[in-house]
């Protein structure tokens, strides 16, 4: 199957650089969400990313724009899914959220559409059956894709094995690297191993053993990163880390998650609302005299 036309269900912050990434690699592409604003908002991301490849990597400017210009940024349901070859769900991490995205659009997707969902931690054997195409269901999940640039291919037990090829090559055109996880888990691979990490910065914090600032200075010397432990949750997004963090069972793991409840509750989501464990867009830990 030749993938040619992209459609991207959520205008948030991952789906934006999966929706540009596309354009970019010469896809043609429609953006879907409820919310007019979120894909106003996601168009002026798309420019921003644009300037800063063109300024960083060598993207031509116009191009680029370009690119954006071509792109169909739709609330109407119909318009998105309109001769889509995949579907690629980036809505926000809630069951059942995404439970009614894919029982709408598992209704009214032409028949060839391959269906994928980008969920961080849920899996997607639990909205197979409620797109009504198990075997062409599978998690396709990205990273930052312009930093990133991995994307995992995680099938459900029911999806059609045939699909992983396809979506290895499309992967590869977007410019990722492809990683096959054989079976079912939460969180893929990388989320896996930086959730681990995470959650003893968590522990560390809410056993008040050492500061926000601390721990991060602490990871990023002796890895010699640009950020931290908390740096990171605040580019992933404290409402996505809370989703996925209040559902584990230790006490640990619940301290953390009433603490960025917490932050969530006073509208600080991280990097995309402008603050959460540090403010943006000039984070402390992006000043030079952050770990002197």
């Amino acid at each position: 199957m030749k993938i040619k036309r992209v459609c991207i269900l959520g205008a948030g912050t991952l789906g934006t650089r999966v929706a540009l990434q596309a354009g970019l690699s010469g896809y043609q592409v429609a953006i879907f969400d409820i919310q007019p604003k979120a894909l106003e908002n996601s168009q002026k991301l798309m420019q921003k990313i644009v300037r800063q490849l063109a300024n960083n990597s060598g993207l031509d400017d116009v191009a680029g724009m370009n690119a954006i210009a071509a792109i169909t940024f739709t609330d109407n349901p119909n318009v998105a899914i309109w001769d889509a070859d995949i579907i690629n769900e980036s809505v926000t991490e809630d069951p059942e959220i995404k439970y009614a995205v894919w029982d709408q659009f598992g209704k009214i997707a032409p028949e060839k559409t391959i269906f994928t969902t980008n969920t961080s931690f849920l899996l997607p054997s639990m909205f197979a059956e409620i797109s009504g195409r198990p075997e062409r269901f599978c998690a396709f999940h990205f990273h930052d894709v312009f930093y990133s640039k991995v994307v995992d291919i995680m099938p459900h037990p029911g999806t059609d094995p045939s699909l992983i090829p396809v979506l290895m090559e499309f992967g590869k055109s977007l410019e990722q690297v492809p990683v096959v996880v054989k079976k079912e888990n939460p969180g893929y691979l990388f989320n896996s191993m930086l959730m681990a990490f995470i959650g003893a910065a968590g522990k560390l914090l809410t056993g008040e053993v050492a500061s926000i600032e601390d721990i991060d200075k602490s990871w990023m010397v002796n890895f010699h990163m640009h950020m931290g432990p908390f740096g990171i949750l605040d580019s992933i997004g404290l409402d996505t880390a809370w989703h996925v963090t209040n559902k584990l069972p230790d006490q640990a793991s619940q301290r953390f998650a009433a603490l960025l409840k917490a932050y969530i509750d006073k509208g600080k989501l991280g990097e995309k609302s402008g603050e959460g464990f540090y403010k943006y867009p000039n984070p402390a830990f992006r000043s030079e005299d952050f770990l002197l």
